[in-house]
């Protein structure tokens, strides 16, 4: 055990290097997936068969299709003729991870939006609002908050998704994790990793869930966010006021 410890002293700046590579892709990856999934899941919802073919053929091409295939390609087919287009190995994987779970986002943003009640749509109409003003002021909010849980699963596996960005050459938290397994050993290399991990994913899940939360009395549903996260009070006979 000692000297797992000494080794892990001594790759300790080198993970904390690939930790900050992890979380710049689980950010990254987030940010462009989320504007992707927004993106598609309202053009998903035109009339014009054409715009919404569009926006269902990407969805389905990058949903259907292997990450690791998405990333692949974009590292290794695009510097190729005819594209000729040669990304650095960070772009390359935030654009991977934000175009696959940007897919999924999508149907997440699709699906929400459609539960929304058909009296709220009706009353929009009622209100003589525009398409624009429609959506923005009176469905997405309600959709918003919706779509948060299902967007919060696609996040963490998200950030479960970076672990293999390091087969393009990307020197990530887990492609240092490997390195520490030679000079160490499995169990204690990986468990590190699995602790590390559900540490980061338990964050993201916290803050996730105060979105929703805020998002859910902003549509009078629900306490503030400081109601929510304050501890209750417990009396003498073990009762909550």
């Amino acid at each position: 055990m000692t000297d797992n410890l000494e080794a892990l002293q001594r790759a300790l700046p080198y993970l904390l290097d690939g930790l900050l590579i992890t979380l710049q892709l689980t950010v990254g990856g987030a940010l462009l997936a989320f504007a992707i999934a927004i993106s598609l899941g309202l053009l998903a919802r035109f009339d014009n068969i054409l715009i919404r073919g569009f926006a269902r053929t990407v969805i389905e091409v990058f949903r259907g299709t292997s990450l690791l295939v998405q990333l692949f390609f974009l590292f290794f087919v695009l510097p190729l003729p005819p594209f000729n287009l040669e990304l650095p190995s960070i772009v390359v994987g935030i654009l991977g991870l934000g175009l696959n779970y940007g897919a999924y986002g999508a149907e997440v943003v699709r699906g929400s939006i459609n539960a929304v009640p058909r009296g709220q749509w009706e009353a929009t109409t009622a209100l003589s609002l525009s398409r624009t003003q429609r959506m923005w002021r009176v469905i997405f909010p309600q959709a918003w908050a919706l779509m948060i849980p299902s967007l919060t699963n696609l996040l963490i596996q998200l950030l479960k998704g970076t672990a293999v960005v390091y087969l393009i050459t990307i020197v990530d938290f887990t492609a240092e994790l490997n390195k520490l397994r030679i000079d160490t050993d499995v169990f204690f290399a990986y468990s590190l990793g699995l602790v590390v991990y559900f540490v980061i994913a338990y964050l993201l899940t916290l803050a996730m869930n105060a979105i929703e939360v805020r998002a859910k009395h902003r549509l009078g549903q629900g306490t503030r966010l400081r109601e929510a996260v304050a501890a209750p009070t417990v009396d003498a006979e073990g009762n909550t006021p």
